[in-house]
């Protein structure tokens, strides 16, 4: 570990998770998050992500360990250049929102051609987005992810039935499709197309592919680092704008609560069941009631640590298309240094009591990061 921050004892076994929500040109908060954890003791052996989430996530897993921080700086770097159609770099984020909606990104989506709304109805979608599966497979090694070094599960929605649909290494190959349909989001981006059917960005359904994590292997002892990129709290909006942001921030914010909430209490309640059914004897531990509740019971103990894009500007409703490359550098350095103070303060090396399955913690609330 750096210098400053508690060294992770032998005690503390839990395998490492990482989830990645989804928030478009935010997502540079997630790569400065995870610059700190790559020289920490809390290298994670699963990845989750939603949308740029799943972007990010691919970096991660499909790459060597000495390479990933290299990779998600290309990335980001590449996305944010100036495009052809303006190719001085815009000033100022309202200029740089601007330009993102009127020439797309290097390496990551286009406009649709004119001449492509002239006869019919016209395209599903504003963009195009083959760049950016050019992008993923040159910086993504899918051998890499498919050899399950480290397992990546990527959340999507299957438009036709709109059932929420995970795709996992460990049970599939992933191929550069997989990724693009966790971040299709309409009307901006088009459905892709896997096996005969048409996906969408996961985030219609859930932006946290945390409930995922937890329910598939609800017996593993884990500690999760979940990165969000909207927050639950902030001010009361005066204008149109700030409410617009702010009701983002709820939308996109609200299942990730909602899902910790839940998974706190199923999961110590069976961990409760469990410690009762070491006291029961054995004439009660043989009725069917007590079965049946044996069954959902375990010792797994589950740490979440929170860590939120909290920015103290308010950066508008364009924050999600502004790439500007000083707004993707702000945005890497605020999730380096939320990071590192969470890493510093390591809250999850305290003992739990013996009846807590679920404890979570946000640093970063706790410094007074909620602006």
């Amino acid at each position: 570990m750096p210098p400053g921050f508690p060294s992770r004892p032998t005690s503390y076994d839990r395998k490492v998770g990482l989830v990645l929500q989804g928030g478009g040109a935010l997502g540079s908060y997630q790569a400065g998050v995870y610059e700190i954890l790559a020289g920490s003791d809390y290298q994670p052996d699963w990845i989750a992500g939603i949308s740029i989430g799943a972007i990010n996530a691919a970096i991660i897993a499909g790459n060597a360990p000495e390479h990933r921080v290299e990779r998600l700086r290309t990335f980001w770097e590449e996305i944010t250049s100036p495009t052809a159609g303006w190719p001085a770099a815009p000033e100022g984020p309202f200029a740089s929102a601007l330009a993102s909606m009127a020439f797309g990104q290097p390496g990551f989506f286009t406009p649709r051609a004119p001449f492509e709304w002239l006869n019919g109805p016209g395209p599903a979608s504003w963009y195009d987005t083959a760049a950016l599966k050019a992008t993923l497979e040159r910086l993504v090694d899918f051998d890499r992810i498919n050899a399950r070094e480290t397992r990546l599960s990527l959340g999507a929605v299957n438009v036709r039935t709109g059932n929420f649909a995970y795709f996992d290494n460990a049970r599939i190959a992933l191929r550069p499709e997989h990724i693009m349909a966790s971040g299709a989001l309409p009307p901006g981006f088009p459905a892709i197309e896997i096996d005969g059917e048409q996906y969408w960005d996961g985030g219609l359904v859930s932006n946290t592919p945390l409930q995922y994590m937890m329910e598939t292997a609800p017996r593993v002892s884990r500690l999760v680092f979940q990165v969000d990129l909207f927050s639950a709290r902030g001010p009361l909006p005066a204008t149109l704008d700030e409410a617009e942001t702010r009701a983002k921030d709820i939308r996109y914010s609200s299942r990730t609560r909602a899902v910790t909430d839940s998974f706190r209490h199923l999961h110590n309640l069976g961990r409760n069941i469990q410690l009762l059914w070491d006291h029961l004897p054995e004439e009660l531990r043989a009725l069917p009631e007590a079965q049946f509740l044996h069954n959902a019971g375990h010792v797994a103990r589950m740490d979440i640590v929170q860590l939120v894009y909290r920015p103290i500007e308010d950066q508008g409703t364009g924050r999600g298309y502004e790439f500007g490359r000083p707004t993707l550098r702000a945005r890497w350095q605020a999730g380096a240094e939320d990071a590192t103070a969470t890493l510093a303060a390591s809250p999850w090396l305290a003992t739990p009591g013996r009846q807590t399955g679920v404890r979570s913690f946000d640093v970063g609330f706790a410094r007074g990061r909620h602006g």
